[in-house]
């Protein structure tokens, strides 16, 4: 079946072999014109992702009549022209790449040891459907949804990513088979020089305090901004620990960072104006934080957890 933006997808009853439902064809996901098609219902005027079954056909301007798109004959375009069946070069095209929905249900679905066709007949829908979900953006329907969280027992709002907002990271169920790893000093580096959010471990006169920055990596120096006598601010002049990390609650994954080193003022003038120049944001404490602290790293260490084999 092939398809393209315009056309109508007509789904026939089971029982008559007439037509139950149709709407229009308003996007595409491949270029060749193959399911799935982003359908306009007339009768609900909803948009949804569809895989067509075997009750299904598209016919409208522009695509041959039944059964002739699988046959390769040259059909008449919108224009009366003669066209190959090969889609037009206008037809939308998707990047192949997984969403945080997809992510989520290939995550669940594997903790439980699911297959995707097992996974997909419980849910009633066509594996196809399944993988094109989980292996692309896909925004799949309140219902598709539902069904899916049922089998996995989950809730739709936590496949959405959703409900958790305010809940700790490192509470997603473990890997089955996990394995840590350590990483060498030039992983660690690449991975601190996206700069963001870490913490600093200091000690302050109320005692060990952790505390979370917004830092830049520069000349190989962790630098961040704060004002005289906060907790940050307490790192000057001692060794203090800093650390960074990324989670992935969906895939049970992580990895963190852990610098060690001196930490001292910066005064120079024309450093911390370059330091506030080259800033990728601004401190999400908000106010006026023109102390920059920098950490020479004496020492860096890393680990990772993966899923053992990868």
């Amino acid at each position: 079946m092939r398809a393209e933006p315009g056309d109508q997808l007509v789904v026939e009853s089971p029982a008559t072999g007439a037509a139950g439902r149709d709407g229009e064809i308003v996007g595409v996901r491949h270029a060749d014109g193959t399911p799935p098609y982003e359908v306009r219902w007339s009768d609900t005027d909803e948009v949804t992702l569809v895989c067509p079954g075997p009750d299904a056909h598209v016919r409208g301007p522009g695509h041959p009549p039944r059964g002739e798109a699988e046959s390769g004959r040259s059909r008449t375009d919108r224009t009366g022209e003669r066209a190959s069946a090969e889609p037009h070069a206008t037809t939308q095209v998707r990047p192949p790449h997984p969403g945080d929905i997809g992510r989520r249900v290939s995550a669940e679905r594997r903790r439980r040891g699911l297959s995707r066709e097992e996974t997909a007949h419980r849910a009633g829908m066509a594996p196809e459907y399944l993988a094109y979900l989980e292996e692309q953006a896909a925004d799949p329907t309140a219902t598709c949804l539902a069904r899916l969280a049922g089998v996995l027992g989950t809730t739709p709002v936590a496949l959405r990513g959703g409900g958790g907002i305010d809940r700790p990271p490192g509470q997603g169920q473990a890997l089955r088979h996990p394995r840590i790893r350590d990483l060498g000093p030039d992983e660690c580096r690449r991975l601190l020089s996206a700069s963001g959010v870490g913490r600093v471990a200091v000690s302050t006169p109320q005692g060990p305090a952790v505390v979370p920055v917004n830092y830049e990596v520069v000349d190989e120096s962790i630098a961040y901004r704060t004002v005289p006598d906060s907790a940050p601010a307490a790192a000057v002049g001692s060794e203090v620990a800093f650390e960074v990390d990324h989670l992935d609650e969906d895939m049970g994954q992580g990895w963190s960072v852990l610098v060690v080193g001196p930490a001292r003022v910066v005064t120079d003038p024309g450093a911390v104006r370059r330091l506030a120049e080259g800033a990728h944001s601004a401190p999400w404490a908000g106010g006026e934080r023109e102390m920059w602290v920098s950490i020479r790293p004496r020492r860096i260490t890393g680990r990772r957890v993966t899923e053992d084999g990868q």
